[in-house]
């Protein structure tokens, strides 16, 4: 029987994808998923908090069993200092809603959970599982910074959520739920909560017919958006490339310049257009690399660096030339972000966290839905001028 989630053809991790485009599934059943550093660094960063929530909670594990099999995740190429902070926040909030709670909750860490009562052979792996009474908490870490994952009506958590309540139905009366995404990188914690009311409302009339559909092999219902992201056709599917042809779809004779409304028709297509392209050029260059071909292109090589042979060596002959040696090297300082990546969260908040202010981003323009708050050019010249008063003082 398969463990890893991503043998599960209707996983929860997958779910917003075969919800709204169905025929995905099918399309995309030959097509091996690709890895990545960022979903390489997710997987260590995911092994570090179950090590850490396992030590606190289920292993008794001396110090040096810890530091063992700590110090065989930290060998790892993908291994980044702040992985420690990250996955400390997760557990600390963990641990808060356990002390938060009259007796000992019931605790379990990559717990798989099924729920193919709803989705056909559908299953998938919770991070970490309370219940306490008759409340399910359902504990998600992302370790993920480019894209902000929202906690409410969030098809994955759902799914957690329902496999929980079907496996621990026959141990305890599980009424209410509350999900937690925990993405240090991205917006800190995300909560949501329901009942189990509403959730198998959710799973026999939206989850069930859904399902139904993106399990037919025959299924050719497809639609293109942000679930596009993570899907293995998203290269070649022709839903998809149709976002192309839409940009000049604006028919007939019209006057030389765009109106405001054809510009945010642009503006709606420009992003998904561009991820689009990117994966079309890494299939292409995939392909090609692998000895295939794509007519009428090639790949040519880039513009290449110098790079020394023994660096040591030519800085003792250029110093035995007479080249002062303050004029081979560089010093610089650090940025903030640079320095906390190479000291850790912890460390970097507890020695440099006085000397640091955050200085507001550049404007940048967002969908109407984008939950930042809008910028307002007037308060933001306000700002800057009561700064210049300040500084003249």
């Amino acid at each position: 029987m398969p463990t890893p989630e991503t043998h599960a053809v209707l996983s929860a991790s997958s779910a917003e994808r075969w919800m709204h485009c169905p025929g995905s599934v099918a399309l995309s059943k030959d097509i091996p998923e690709s890895s990545s550093d960022y979903a390489e660094e997710g997987r260590l960063a995911h092994a570090l908090a179950e090590l850490k929530l396992r030590k606190k909670f289920l292993e008794p594990m001396s110090p040096r069993a810890f530091n063992t099999r700590y110090n065989k995740l930290a060998r790892d190429s993908h291994w980044q200092p702040e992985m420690d902070a990250c996955t400390d926040e997760y557990v600390d909030y963990i641990t808060d809603i356990a002390n938060s709670l009259s007796t000992r909750p019931f605790i379990a860490v990559e717990q798989r959970v099924d729920f193919s009562d709803f989705v056909p052979g559908g299953f998938g792996t919770a991070d970490c599982i309370l219940i306490h009474e008759n409340t399910l908490y359902i504990n998600d870490y992302k370790h993920g910074k480019g894209v902000p994952v929202s906690a409410e009506n969030n098809p994955q958590m759902m799914l957690y959520a329902l496999g929980a309540v079907l496996n621990y139905r026959l141990l305890c009366d599980i009424q209410s739920i509350h999900t937690a995404i925990i993405q240090p990188r991205a917006g800190g914690i995300k909560e949501s909560n329901f009942s189990r009311d509403e959730l198998m409302d959710w799973a026999a009339f939206t989850v069930r017919p859904a399902a139904e559909k993106a399990a037919d092999p025959d299924c050719d219902e497809f639609h293109s958006g942000d679930w596009c992201r993570f899907c293995p056709a998203k290269a070649l599917c022709r839903e998809r490339s149709g976002i192309v042809s839409a940009m000049d779809n604006f028919g007939g004779r019209l006057p030389p310049l765009l109106s405001d409304d054809e510009v945010a028709n642009v503006l709606s297509k420009l992003d998904p257009l561009i991820r689009y392209g990117e994966a079309v050029k890494a299939y292409a260059q995939n392909k090609i690399m692998s000895g295939g071909e794509i007519p009428g292109w090639k790949l040519v090589e880039g513009r290449g660096n110098r790079v020394w042979t023994d660096q040591i060596a030519a800085f003792e002959a250029l110093k035995a030339a007479g080249i002062e040696e303050v004029l081979l090297y560089e010093r610089k300082p650090l940025t903030a972000p640079a320095l906390e990546k190479a000291l850790g969260k912890k460390v970097f908040a507890e020695v440099a966290t006085p000397y640091i202010t955050k200085q507001p981003g550049k404007p940048t323009l967002a969908p109407i839905e984008d939950p930042r708050k809008p910028y307002n050019p007037r308060l933001s010249a306000a700002e800057d001028f009561q700064n210049i008063k300040e500084d003249a003082k």
